[in-house]
């Protein structure tokens, strides 16, 4: 006997990173931010008035939607916060997607997605992407008349992440803005990475009323022990979506300190410039060695060894107390993740996997 529906009781639940209980350990699995949050942080914990506790905290989070807002030119109304980026995700499924209707995202990208659609009982259309071409934005989607985009044509929701997870690789904005033009469900950006990048999505929100683009605090800012991300779209849209999200989701310290990381955008930038200086160390080293790594625009690389057993790797890593993430799979199993750590964290990384070589070439 259960007690669950149907949907719930079949399928396999989302499966986070390790979080490892030890810390001998060098975790470099889940994309965190190697260094610790601002100091304004910090100084936002220390002056905590604690008797506010006793009281519910702002249920729309309005002053954190205008400093948002300011900060990439756009008003409150456009703004929704979420409990981390993966609850506007959820608040976006519940919106706009009824049982057994289609949600789409391309193959390979971010996990959750599918996991989403099946609690929702939706129906769930995958697009490949092309691995010869590192994972690139498949150009046949473009075509309205193709049998690929006929496929998704009556999507409610599609997914697109930017920076994409796990590869790492930038989608080229005309692609995605001519995508935007044709398709007539909603479009979700997820660009949780985007921070990390040379360009943004954020501006086709003003040009297309179904673009919805994702953000978090969790990786740039160093706070994804927060879980504080929002949401940026036509004001219809987050109308819509603020029906549908926990009346009071954003707790009042997780709203102060966001306030107070979003504000010291000097710490943000020096922080995010030194991760991009490790992340293009490290791929050229690998490269040089005989690695294949995509190009990655986020704080992560996907690299695959020379034998193309990303398993082995990862196990090898295991062995030696470094931690990175593995997806299994036909394709994503030649591949691992390996999150931008200090730069004394990568060497000891490179170290084992220039070893890593080496041994198996002697074997």
């Amino acid at each position: 006997m259960t007690y669950f529906r149907k949907n719930i009781e079949e399928m396999q639940g989302y499966i986070p990173g390790e979080q490892p209980k030890t810390q001998s350990l060098i975790k470099l699995n889940t994309n965190e931010n190697p260094y610790p949050p601002s100091p304004k942080v910090a100084e936002c914990l220390n002056s905590v008035d604690y008797d506010k506790l006793r009281l519910y905290p702002d249920p729309a989070a309005d002053k954190l939607r205008e400093v948002i807002a300011k900060l990439y030119v756009y008003h409150r109304e456009n703004i929704i916060i979420g409990n981390g980026s993966d609850d506007i995700l959820t608040i976006a499924m519940r919106s706009f997607v009824g049982e057994k209707e289609k949600v789409a995202c391309f193959e390979t990208t971010y996990s959750l997605y599918p996991v989403l659609a099946k609690i929702q009982n939706a129906v769930i259309a995958k697009i490949p992407l092309s691995e010869k071409d590192n994972f690139e934005f498949p150009i046949q989607l473009l075509d309205d008349k193709s049998k690929l985009f006929l496929s998704i044509k009556d999507a409610k929701l599609f997914f697109i992440t930017r920076p994409n997870a796990p590869t790492g690789t930038v989608f080229d904005i005309g692609l995605v803005e001519k995508f935007s033009s044709i398709f007539k469900g909603i479009i979700f950006i997820d660009e949780a990475y985007a921070d990390f990048a040379e360009t943004t999505c954020i501006d086709l929100v003003k040009k297309y009323p179904n673009v919805i683009i994702g953000r978090t605090l969790s990786k740039s800012y160093s706070l994804a022990g927060i879980r504080l991300g929002w949401g940026v779209a036509n004001e219809t849209v987050i109308n819509g979506m603020m029906k549908v999200k926990d009346s009071y989701n954003i707790n009042y310290i997780t709203q102060k300190i966001a306030i107070s990381a979003l504000e010291d955008q000097f710490y943000f930038k020096k922080t995010i410039s030194t991760i991009k200086k490790t992340r293009d160390h490290l791929s050229e080293k690998l490269i040089n060695v005989g690695f294949k790594v995509i190009p990655s625009q986020s704080n992560f690389i996907f690299v695959s060894p020379p034998n193309g057993n990303g398993k082995e790797l990862f196990e090898y890593l295991r062995k030696n107390n470094i931690l990175v993430r593995y997806f299994p799979g036909k394709l994503t199993g030649m591949y691992m993740r390996i999150t931008i750590g200090t730069d004394q964290q990568i060497d000891k990384l490179y170290c084992y996997c220039k070893n890593f070589i080496v041994s198996r070439k002697n074997s």
